[in-house]
């Protein structure tokens, strides 16, 4: 598939406030993948105006001038920066959009030119071809189950679980960090499913990162979603800490019952 079309904007990294982020970038603007969750990014930048509905939101428009604006910006941040995330209101490696896949490549090897970390999140599939760049680099994927039938439902553009889970795994077994978002995590009213067969299906990975879903009155519904957070938020670190990897829980995920 090819992009809607191209934009351009005045700057491209700036600094996140996202508890488990240094700098981050976003050379897409909307995201094919649709998600349902609801999808915080197409809240976001539709009450700023810059996209009016969901049809328009899932028609990406990719940043022309984000090379250039990289060639700018790298000399000015290159001391600041600890880490680059790709992405926080897009995705890197868009399914079936060559011509996002491809800038995405080209800003991760022009920072790593530089000795600049990145790490990628996507519901895509990670190329083999990031093998072979910046060994610190961290490449990971999101993760909410193991059911196709509710992958088509909520992330209907996304790739498929398993092919994301073989995307990554390969990385993995050439030696690269890898990692799993499972964010946001489903309560059993929106899909009854064992936590347990996800995090053993990802037990290769060096970090797993966990969260509720937000923004979502189906959650707010279920009356058992405090106790449901934290029985799982325990699951994750204890799974992580029998098997020596890395982790974090989100914020506002284990509360007070």
């Amino acid at each position: 598939m090819k992009v809607a079309g191209y934009i351009e904007r005045k700057s491209m990294l700036y600094q996140t406030g996202v508890e488990y982020g240094d700098y981050t970038m976003n050379h897409v603007l909307g995201c094919s993948h649709g998600c349902k969750y609801p999808c915080y990014a197409f809240l976001l930048k539709k009450c700023f105006g810059q996209v009016k509905t969901y049809e328009e939101w899932c028609r990406p428009f990719l940043v022309s001038n984000t090379l250039e604006l990289l060639d700018k910006e790298i000399p000015r941040l290159r001391d600041k920066i600890q880490s680059v995330q790709l992405c926080f209101t897009t995705d890197p490696f868009m399914y079936g959009y060559p011509e996002i896949q491809q800038m995405s490549l080209a800003a991760i090897r022009k920072l790593n030119a530089d000795n600049i970390k990145y790490c990628v999140l996507t519901k895509g599939l990670l190329p083999i071809e990031l093998k072979d760049l910046y060994a610190e680099n961290e490449y990971g994927i999101t993760l909410i189950s193991l059911d196709e039938d509710y992958r088509e439902k909520i992330e209907p553009g996304a790739a498929s679980y398993a092919d994301r889970l073989a995307a990554l795994k390969a990385l993995h077994d050439e030696g690269c960090k890898t990692w799993v978002s499972i964010e946001p995590y489903p309560t059993p009213n929106l899909i009854d499913q064992s936590l347990t067969e996800i995090l053993e299906a990802v037990s290769f990975v060096d970090r797993i990162i966990f969260g509720r879903t937000n923004y979502n009155k189906t959650v707010s519904d279920y009356k058992e979603h405090r106790h449901f957070y934290n029985k799982c938020a325990e699951e994750v670190i204890d799974f992580c800490t029998e098997r020596d990897i890395s982790y974090h829980i989100k914020a506002k995920t284990m509360t007070e019952e």
